[in-house]
């Protein structure tokens, strides 16, 4: 009976010190947190704007910043401090940029971003909508898709960043085709005159042998032959034509 009693005894001393303990996962660590923040958003002027709160281990970040990226590089670095299991990342940019200007102004960026790396392989779409960009498309590797997102990121205006970019399978057939359909069509006499644009006005997207014509051309005479040089390229499953004659893109 003693035994029982001394057991039942240990066993509630045993409940006590456990419940007296806190739980995984709870706030023990927050003013380690918040010191730890706090120290790293006042080692970057371009975080001066930014406060932290720290709640079970839970890190909520406001204030402005006056690029995107800033906003992303806050949260990234914040989710790596020791013992951090999240980040709010609340913080705003600070903007006066019309959405027809970053229309523009991304637009222009876009079309000549990676001459010389497989640019008339990519063909990107843009929306601006209150400061936020939607980038969609599709593009032919992850460095084409990382880079145009860079751009956007790191415009001056642009408020947050909706990535909808499709990266393309990879397919060494298609690379092939790739390659021999921009033949083609550069290599057309009717068409040479567009392989001097860096921007490379007609862009070229394979799937899986299927062909999509983007961008834009001078005429309609310039669209079918685009189309005929497509289809005249060996082991080309389909082609559809998207290019838009210029001066209709808006009608």
């Amino acid at each position: 009976m003693k035994f029982q009693h001394l057991l039942v005894a240990v066993v509630m001393l045993g409940v006590a010190v456990w419940a007296q303990q806190p739980a995984s996962g709870t706030g023990r660590y927050d003013a380690d947190i918040q010191q730890r923040v706090t120290k790293l958003l006042a080692s970057k002027s371009k975080w001066k704007n930014i406060t932290a709160t720290t709640d079970d281990a839970i890190v909520t970040l406001t204030g402005t910043v006056e690029v995107y990226i800033d906003k992303l590089d806050a949260g990234r670095k914040v989710d790596k401090v020791e013992h951090v299991d999240g980040v709010r990342n609340h913080v705003e940019v600070t903007s006066s940029a019309s959405d027809s200007d970053l229309q523009s102004k991304l637009s222009d960026k876009l079309a000549y971003d990676r001459i010389g790396q497989g640019i008339t392989f990519n063909a990107l779409t843009l929306s601006i909508q209150n400061g936020v960009a939607t980038v969609g498309g599709d593009v032919r590797d992850y460095s084409s898709r990382d880079s145009a997102l860079a751009i956007v990121e790191t415009t001056p205006g642009v408020k947050d960043v909706i990535d909808n970019i499709n990266v393309l399978p990879t397919s060494p057939f298609d690379d092939d085709l790739r390659i021999r359909v921009a033949r083609a069509i550069y290599g057309s006499p009717a068409l040479s005159r567009y392989a001097i644009d860096p921007q490379r006005p007609i862009r070229i997207i394979v799937d899986n042998g299927n062909v999509t014509l983007y961008g834009v051309v001078s005429s309609q005479l310039d669209k079918q032959v685009a189309e005929t040089q497509a289809r005249s390229v060996p082991h080309v499953f389909s082609v559809k034509n998207e290019l838009v004659v210029a001066g209709k893109q808006n009608k």
